[in-house]
């Protein structure tokens, strides 16, 4: 019996049905160990010692595999064919060396693009060693983004305070988000106009032509820059005489794009199905794992973390095989189609994704999967088996005019193009994806017969004026293109870079495009100020080469941390000296835009309104950055930093106090202002004034004196209990509208609640309150959501259950709050095991019964491998859920 370890209890499952009795198959659960979160876990000065730590979840797994070994005749490592794989295959048996398990047994390393049956059976006969400079790149990657990470991130913590992190290429893909959206605010619109003609063939047939020439000059785009030219221009072809000059129709052949890559497959994902880039891996990762198609369980497409064009030789037959019978062989070429990437610094040796069947039509097997499953796996059969098919062909016809009035003359020009043959956009047509040439755009639409030197009529002249725009905002998939294009960051972690930079808070989502959150502009800002080569793009694509190189074999990894880390190093010695003030006058240029915005009245941005004599600047608080007076604290204007640059503040009227009339009983006077945290309502001067934030979803246009009044006179007294005599008050605080008895709380449903709710309805509420509550805090537990059954652990049932924070997964005494946006309902048995896993690896793993600290931290250090003493972890943050993750750069 051989044990073989794979990442994921659905691969096992999969994987075990094809291997048979004489294998027993197990899952890492992804990574089984880590660096610890914590100060020195890279050793720089140690030649880059690099000290692991196996969580307690990992720690269980790793025990089943070394009691599986001890009666087995070997070890097949089975993880996923990229970099990623190679490490979790190399850091398990490094684990289980430092066990003593293994024992002279044979150890083999396998690889399989597909989880079909033919594919990891073809593996298991063709075995080979942990590739070293595969995990060499591993190890310099996670030393880079461990060393970027844990020096950078405390140098924006005392230097910009509310900045949360600095990443290798997550800072970089902020950089271009933000600079794009610098283009943005600095872009000047220029007007233009476009001149077109209706006219009629002596057929009867109508088509629009556009002005492209006129007094003898070819008209570039946009050269008509106003009114006045358009005009003139419009009078000549409104009594112009039009005849044709010369008609040319070309053939024009156009070829299918190559098979999906992890980004191109993101971009179209986005732009077809509005997928996001986590989104379309989640579904992928399925598909590749296994789906079970009436009784069998097998992969529907090949590793999705490839920027690999090429299809096997056999894939390639299937596909052509497939054509012919689905399509007819006029679609399918003499000879097979084959495809080199594009791509800066595209590495990986693996396949594009493919199906691994190309007889598994998406309508045969639409009813074993799901609706997204479904929808991601039918773009990526079309896409595969377009890309072998025939060539388009396209008549392209172009029609040149002439127009004359009175010797004036001008030129006009109408092009349209027809499909001949459809060829392989009978497979897969193409919206114009996000960084994608359509396939079958039609330029200009189709024709009517037009012939050389026949008269045309005209019918109508359309004059339309325009304003040029600014650059578009990046979506998700152009961010992706982009980051290719350059060269930064690789396939498998596009998706978790993004993440990361939602979660970060450095950029939200509004209408599918990213726009950058004044967080992250400031974190940008400082980057680029004081770490200007750590940002720059070729200095990261340079850096992704030199890695590239060491997975070839090419560069030894500890020479290019050398390299790196002296300069870096350097550089935060340097930060040491750097003073706030400093840091603030860079920050004040670098972002003027978006802090000192224009006003309307041409009045200078940088001086205070409200004292007049004070210079607005950048403050860092406890929560991060605001605009804030010189003058404070005689002067106590300030003004929320948001994305919109101040905009918002002002357009609100709160560039400045907006008074609402005095309190009838202390004759003090009520304003509306606006502050970092928001706009607010304050009741007289001074430190001692009282204030209050406006309640979510109330605006400062709509704020007046009586709803001043009631916001500053919370909290509201509503009348004594009948039972208690005590009386009940309505308030709102930190989770919402509330109820306050006896020094106990019940939620309000609306804001409105609390100025509104009587007496009776109060009582009622705290009751419900009360009796919902009396088995949760006596030790109950809320109603499941979700039943996902026993754990494979065994320990009790999984279940998805509603907290005080949100939805979470429940498996004995350990609760994974759900990510944000998660519907409850849609969770898997395999995510939530992944959820628990690493909440027990936080907590220190064991559910049922928790081991003593002692044993605990015996457990840790003989699962670790050391050299030197770390430096104690108090008061550092607990380690992260990488451990149970592919790591993200």
């Amino acid at each position: 019996m051989n044990v073989v370890v794979v990442e994921s209890p659905a691969k096992a499952k999969t994987i075990n049905k094809y291997l048979g009795p004489g294998y027993k198959v197990l899952a890492s659960f992804g990574h089984v160990r880590d660096l610890p979160a914590k100060d020195g876990s890279v050793l720089p000065d140690q030649d880059f010692e690099m000290l692991w730590e196996v969580d307690g979840a990992s720690q269980k797994r790793i025990k089943d595999i070394a009691d599986a070994l001890k009666t087995s005749d070997g070890l097949i490592l089975a993880t996923d064919p990229d970099r990623e794989g190679e490490a979790i295959s190399w850091h398990v048996l490094d684990v289980l060396n430092k066990k003593r398990v293994i024992n002279g047994k044979p150890v083999k390393r396998v690889v399989f693009n597909a989880i079909t049956k033919k594919a990891v059976l073809d593996a298991m006969a063709e075995p080979r060693d942990i590739d070293v400079p595969l995990v060499d790149a591993y190890l310099a990657r996670r030393a880079l983004d461990y060393l970027v990470g844990f020096n950078l991130s405390p140098v924006l913590w005392r230097k910009l305070p509310g900045a949360r992190s600095a990443g290798r290429v997550q800072s970089v893909a902020l950089r271009l988000v933000c600079d794009r959206e610098s283009e943005i605010e600095r872009f000047i619109s220029e007007e233009y106009w476009n001149l077109s003609a209706i006219l009629k063939t002596p057929r009867g047939d109508e088509f629009e032509a556009r002005l492209v020439s006129a007094d003898g000059k070819r008209l570039q785009p946009r050269a008509i820059g106003n009114g006045e030219e358009a005009g003139r221009l419009k009078a000549l072809l409104e009594g112009a005489s039009y005849i044709v000059d010369t008609v040319e129709a070309k053939p024009v052949k156009r070829n299918p794009s190559p098979p999906f890559t992890t980004s191109t497959l993101q971009q179209a994902a986005s732009s077809k199905l509005g997928f996001s880039a986590s989104r379309t891996m989640q579904v992928a990762q399925k598909l590749y794992e296994g789906v079970d198609i009436g009784g069998e369980t097998v992969g529907l497409i090949t590793y999705m973390r490839t920027d690999g064009v090429q299809m096997a030789p056999e894939a390639i037959d299937a596909a052509r095989h497939a054509i012919a019978n689905q399509f007819g062989d006029r679609y399918l070429p003499e000879k097979a189609r084959f495809y080199s990437t594009k791509a800066k610094n595209a590495q990986e040796a693996h396949e594009a994704i493919r199906p691994t069947d190309f007889d598994r039509v998406p309508d045969r097997i639409r009813k074993f999967l799901d609706d997204d499953q479904l929808k991601l796996y039918d773009l990526i059969w079309k896409r595969g088996i377009a890309s072998q098919m025939a060539s388009a062909e396209i008549e392209r016809t172009t029609v040149e005019i002439l127009a004359d009035n009175a010797g004036k003359k001008a030129g006009l020009r109408a092009v349209g193009s027809v499909i001949r043959f459809d060829g392989f956009i009978a497979a897969y047509t193409d919206q114009k994806e996000d960084g994608e040439q359509s396939d079958d755009s039609d330029e200009g639409g189709r024709l009517p017969e037009i012939n050389a030197r026949e008269n045309l009529a005209k019918q109508k002249i359309n004059s339309t004026q325009h304003f040029t725009e600014p650059p578009p905002r990046y979506s998700e998939a152009s961010l992706i293109k982009k980051m290719e294009e350059l060269g930064i960051g690789r396939p498998s972690t596009y998706a978790a870079t993004l993440a990361t930079l939602r979660d970060r808070d450095y950029v939200t989502i509004d209408k599918r495009k990213l726009v950058p959150q004044a967080k992250g502009r400031l974190v940008t800002a400082f980057l680029e100020s004081f770490f200007t080569k750590y940002v720059e793009y070729d200095f990261t694509a340079d850096l992704e080469e030199k890695l590239d190189r060491i997975s070839a074999g090419e560069l030894n990894w500890k020479d290019v941390l050398r390299d790196f880390w002296r300069d870096f190093f350097a550089q935060i010695e340097d930060t040491k000296e750097l003073r706030v003030t400093n840091v603030l006058d860079a920050l004040n240029d670098a972002l003027a835009p978006l802090v000192f915005p224009k006003r309307e009245d041409g009045s200078d941005p940088r001086v205070c309104q409200v004292c007049g004599t004070g210079n607005l600047s950048l403050k860092l608080g406890k929560y991060g950055a605001f605009v804030g007076c010189s003058n404070y604290p005689e002067c106590n204007y300030t003004r929320q930093l948001s994305s919109e640059g101040g905009a918002e503040a002002e357009s609100n009227g709160l560039n400045e106090p907006k008074a609402l009339g005095a309190d009838p009983v202390t004759g003090e006077e009520l304003t509306l202002r606006s502050g970092r945290f928001g706009p607010y309502i304050q009741r007289g001067d001074g430190k001692d004034a009282k204030r209050a934030s406006l309640p979510r979803g109330w605006k400062p246009e709509d704020i007046d004196y009586e709803k001043a009044m009631a916001l500053i006179s919370l909290p509201r007294d509503i009348g004594k209990h009948p039972e208690t005599g005590k009386m009940i008050s309505s308030g709102i605080g930190r989770y919402g509208p509330f109820l306050l008895h006896d020094g106990s709380y019940a939620n309000l449903e609306s804001v409105e609640d609390v100025f509104t709710v009587g007496l009776n309805r109060a009582v009622t509420v705290l009751a419900e309150k009360q009796n919902k509550a009396g088995g949760k805090a006596r030790g109950g537990t809320p109603a499941a959501l979700k039943e996902l059954g026993e754990h494979p652990d065994g320990g009790g049932a999984i279940t998805v259950r509603d907290g005080k924070y949100g939805p979470y997964v429940n498996w004995g005494k350990v609760n994974a709050t759900l990510p944000k946006g998660t519907d409850p309902q849609a969770i898997t048995v395999e995510e939530a095991l992944a959820l628990i896993a690493a909440k027990a690896g936080r907590s220190g793993g064991a559910t049922k019964k928790a081991p003593a600290k002692a044993k605990t931290a015996a457990a840790g250090a003989k699962a670790t491998k050391t050299t030197a003493k770390p430096k104690a972890a108090a008061k550092k943050p607990a380690a992260k859920t990488a451990a149970k993750k592919k790591s993200a750069e």
